[in-house]
């Protein structure tokens, strides 16, 4: 059976940070008509957490004038794909930054678990970035039946 996209749903908003709690929760909503375990929702909202902090932190600096855009899409077989894009920095050796505890943070704030965190909480990742255009992280999940 060949899988169909069933729905799906656009986000865009400021890239601060008080705003990571509502991306969690509209994407949360959004995913409850699939009946996700509390395990797997868990998971979805944790690397959605770690993409969105990467783009307030990293692509915009903690500056708020940028934008995030999330896309959410919703597959027949049960598997969800989340899209986090920013247009911010992007990043100059993404296989570094994607090394668990490397961060280019420099008051010891971070702790460069961001990426592994996201590829721990879903079954695929991938990131496509450019200097000066910003970032793009796919997670993909598959629910259970």
């Amino acid at each position: 059976m060949k899988k169909e996209k069933i729905n799906e749903m656009n986000l865009c908003f400021p890239a601060k940070s008080r705003n990571e709690g509502f991306a969690r929760q509209a994407v949360c909503a959004f995913l409850a008509q699939l009946d996700p375990t509390v395990e797997e929702l868990a998971d979805l909202r944790t690397a959605l957490s770690e993409a969105v902090t990467n783009c307030v932190v990293h692509a915009y600096k903690d500056d708020g004038r940028g934008k995030i855009y999330i896309s959410v899409s919703l597959y027949s077989d049960r598997t969800v794909r989340m899209t986090v894009k920013d247009k911010g920095c992007g990043m100059e050796e993404p296989e570094k930054c994607m090394e668990p505890l490397y961060t280019t943070d420099k008051s010891g704030e971070r702790g460069g678990m961001g990426f592994a965190i996201m590829r721990c909480f879903s079954d695929d990742m991938k990131v496509k970035t450019a200097v000066g255009k910003g970032t793009t992280v796919t997670l993909c999940k598959k629910l259970s039946a």
